[in-house]
């Protein structure tokens, strides 16, 4: 990987760290201060969408080749939780106080703070072996707690979303309607999230099979 390359990547982890390390603190002082998980979405919500869209970034590190994930793994993590907030939570006001959406932003501000802590580490070779084993070890309970707060958000979602009609004219064309496609994602998504799952739990025993003292490469 050349300079330039790996000082663009490790700008941009670092600058996804930092602003998940700012959402994981809106969203505990807002908890703290109003005793209450109905704050979260106007704590955090605008700061967790703008993060979410540069993080197609991603997507196109693998598709260029500047990062060894490839595009399908970064695509699928990345439509998930872009559907979930661009196409339902930001559209529909009735399910922005879901205690849904303060597990599903804890989650993903721990994990993703601790995912781009990584990498920004690995950028100027400086990844102690605890910091890979935090990386390959707090997905295990924090990953599928995530996806439960999706799933929750997205099925309180439904009626509003029959109701509104959200995205008619679009799914109009298709022949079947917005609602139907929640739906058939929500019976998809615990096979999505599998399949992304056992990849990760492959990469944690590659990883953590190697000696504490090893650099990574």
């Amino acid at each position: 990987m050349s300079t330039l390359s790996n000082l663009y990547l490790f700008t941009y982890n670092s600058a996804q760290a930092f602003g998940w390390a700012i959402t994981f603190y809106r969203i505990i002082i807002g908890y703290i201060t109003t005793k209450s998980f109905k704050g979260t979405y106007a704590s955090s919500g605008e700061l967790v969408c703008l993060l979410q869209k540069a993080a197609f970034l991603e997507v196109i590190h693998g598709a260029l080749g500047i990062v060894p994930s490839g595009v399908l793994l970064p695509l699928m993590q990345w439509g998930g939780k872009a559907h979930y907030l661009l196409a339902i939570v930001s559209k529909i006001d009735e399910v922005l106080e879901s205690p849904s959406i303060f597990i599903t932003f804890f989650c993903w501000s721990i994990g993703e703070f601790i995912r781009y802590s990584y990498y920004a580490l690995n950028c100027v070779g400086k990844c102690p072996y605890w910091s890979t084993f935090i990386r390959y070890t707090a997905f295990i309970p924090i990953y599928p707690l995530g996806v439960a707060g999706e799933m929750w958000l997205m099925y309180s979602a439904l009626p509003y979303i029959k109701e509104k009609d959200l995205y008619r004219d679009f799914f109009g064309a298709l022949h079947f309607s917005y609602n139907t496609f929640v739906q058939v994602v929500l019976v998809c998504y615990p096979f999505l999230w599998l399949k992304l799952y056992l990849y990760l739990l492959k990469q944690r025993r590659s990883k953590l099979r190697k000696s504490p003292g090893k650099k990574e490469q």
